[in-house]
C-alpha cells in the first residue's frame, strides 16, 4: 500500500534552492537525475551530505513520488552524476579529517560517517522504493566516490573514467560501505585485495570485472544512460524487483555499515604524524590554479604513488 502523500514534501523535491546539488526530472521514464557539484574541492564535504539527505529524504518520504505539471508521478529511475568536468567525485573531506584527527575529535568524525553511512544506505535500498537507481560515472571517483558509484544497483562509466580507494596510501581503509557494497560485486577476497592495494583502476578493467555494468565512449554518458533505461523499460518493473531482492539474498544492514564505520573512526584517531601529513599532502592536491594564477575550482588528476614519493621524501 502507497504511504500517504505529503504534497508540501513532493511539492519542494524539484525547486528547492540547492547551493552544492542540481536536481532534474526527465519525464518521458520518469528519471529523477541528482548532479553533485560541490563547493571547492570536489568531495562529500558536510554541506554536500545535507543537501543529498534532505533530497533523498524527499524521496523516500512520498514513496519515489512526485508532482508533475499537477500530476503525481511515480520516480521509475534514480540517476547520480556529476557536473564538476572529469570528476565524479574524490571522497572523503581530508582537509577535515585532518583537523579532526588532530584534535581527537571523535564525536565530530563520527557525525561525518554516520552522514555518508545514511546517505548511502537510503540508496542501497532504492530509497524503500519501486525505482532503479543509476550511478553514471564521468572521470575520477575515489575513495568515497567509488563507494557512492557503488550503492547503485547500475554503473554505467564512460570509457577513460578511474576508480579506486587509495586510502591504504595514508594507512587507513574506505570505511563508509565500501567493503560491503564491492564485496558483492567481486567476492570477499578481490575486495581486500582492491582495498588494500590502493590502486586506482580503469572503467574498462572494471567492466571486465563486472563491477561496472555499462561502459560509454568518452562523452556519451547521458545518452548511454537513456539508451540503457529505453532498452530496459519494457521490462522495468521486474528488473526493479531482481535489484531488489540482492537486499533478502545479500543483505546489507545499516547496523553493519555503522559497525564497519566504527572500525573506520577507531583507525583514523590512531594515525600517526605521517599519515596526516600524506592525507593532508592529498588533500591539497585535488585542485591546482590555472591561467593567470586565477583561484578557479579545477581538478587535478594525480598519481596517488607519485603523491606518496614526494610525501615521503
Amino acid at each position: 500500500m502507497n504511504a500517504p502523500v505529503d504534497f508540501k514534501v513532493i511539492e519542494g523535491m524539484f525547486h528547492r534552492n540547492y547551493k552544492q546539488i542540481e536536481v532534474d526530472f526527465d519525464p518521458e521514464y520518469a528519471v529523477a537525475w541528482t548532479f553533485l557539484k560541490p563547493s571547492g574541492v570536489p568531495c562529500f564535504n558536510p554541506g554536500l551530505l545535507e543537501e543529498l539527505r534532505a533530497h533523498d529524504s524527499a524521496i523516500e518520504a512520498t514513496g519515489g513520488r512526485m508532482l508533475h505539471k499537477g500530476d503525481l508521478r511515480q520516480i521509475r529511475y534514480h540517476v547520480g552524476a556529476s557536473k564538476v568536468k572529469n570528476v565524479f567525485n574524490l571522497g572523503g573531506d581530508l582537509a577535515l579529517f585532518v583537523q579532526l584527527i588532530k584534535s581527537q575529535d571523535r564525536d565530530a568524525l563520527m557525525r561525518y560517517a554516520r552522514s555518508c553511512v545514511d546517505s548511502l544506505y537510503a540508496r542501497i535500498c532504492n530509497y524503500n522504493s519501486p525505482l532503479v537507481t543509476i550511478s553514471l560515472v564521468q572521470g575520477e571517483a575515489l575513495g568515497g566516490g567509488f563507494e557512492s558509484a557503488l550503492s547503485s544497483s547500475v554503473i554505467i562509466a564512460e570509457r577513460s573514467s578511474r576508480m579506486g580507494f587509495p586510502e591504504i596510501l595514508f594507512n587507513l581503509f574506505p570505511g563508509m560501505g565500501a567493503y560491503s557494497l564491492l564485496a558483492r560485486r567481486v567476492g570477499m577476497k578481490l575486495a581486500e585485495k582492491m582495498i588494500l592495494s590502493g590502486r586506482v583502476y580503469t572503467a574498462e578493467e572494471l567492466f571486465e570485472m563486472g563491477v561496472v555494468d555499462v561502459l560509454a565512449e568518452d562523452g556519451t554518458g547521458e545518452t548511454a544512460v537513456r539508451d540503457y533505461i529505453r532498452r530496459n523499460e519494457r521490462h522495468r518493473n521486474g528488473m526493479q524487483a531482481v535489484f531488489s531482492c540482492r537486499q533478502h539474498f545479500d543483505r546489507i544492514s545499516h547496523e553493519e555499515l555503522l559497525n564497519i564505520t566504527n572500525v573506520w573512526v577507531d583507525a583514523a584517531m590512531r594515525l600517526e604524524e605521517k599519515d596526516l601529513k600524506m592525507m593532508s599532502r592529498l588533500a591539497r592536491s585535488q585542485f591546482t590554479r590555472i591561467e593567470g594564477g586565477a583561484a578557479a575550482a579545477v581538478p587535478k588528476v594525480v598519481s596517488m604513488q607519485e603523491e606518496v614519493r614526494f610525501a615521503s621524501a
